[in-house]
């Protein structure tokens, strides 16, 4: 498996992992909320395409099967990192693409001189990619209900000094 910058056209792909990777299994047919958060997302002033990444699948195509992206946050105004949402086709999760792509991508933040990324997910998961509660750091989540979901990675540049509450791109606020 191969992780790389998403091009122009992976969009539509990358767009498709989102939504199957969320569908939910019963017959709604709408779009999940995750796949209309990254519409919105592409076209947000927080947009980072350098840190949008896909995975393509075994077998010598094109094919992606994996997205994630990180977009413009700020921790009381100093810009950091929001990172989300982050998907896997369903036929090609348990393959090891979720950690592929979280590797990726946090490498290039880190490499872009990015001070952390902050998620909402379970810390069961996330825990092994370095991520733990913000409230460790001093890092408020935008909603105090997400408790210790709501997780920070400290990158390289990070100084602890950093505190505050954590403000993800706009779109993330319309969800």
């Amino acid at each position: 498996m191969l992780t790389r910058r998403e091009t122009p056209a992976d969009v539509s792909a990358a767009r498709a992992v989102i939504a199957a990777a969320f569908a939910k299994p019963d017959t709604d047919t709408s779009d999940p909320v995750e796949a209309t958060l990254l519409d919105a997302l592409r076209t947000c002033e927080g947009w980072l395409p350098e840190l949008s990444y896909v995975a393509i699948g075994e077998g010598g195509g094109n094919e992606v099967v994996g997205h994630v992206v990180c977009t413009r946050g700020h921790v009381d105004g100093v810009p950091a990192l929001g990172l989300g949402p982050i998907g896997v086709r369903p036929d090609a999760q348990h393959l090891g693409t979720g950690l592929a792509l979280m590797h990726a991508v946090l490498g290039a933040a880190d490499a872009l001189g990015e001070p952390l990324v902050a998620l909402l997910g379970s810390p069961a998961y996330y825990g092994r990619f370095g991520f733990r509660p913000g409230t460790d750091l001093g890092i408020l989540p935008p909603d105090p209900a997400w408790g210790a979901y709501f997780q920070i990675r400290p990158l390289t540049t990070y100084d602890p000094s950093l505190r505050g509450t954590f403000n993800y791109a706009k779109p993330f606020a319309d969800v």
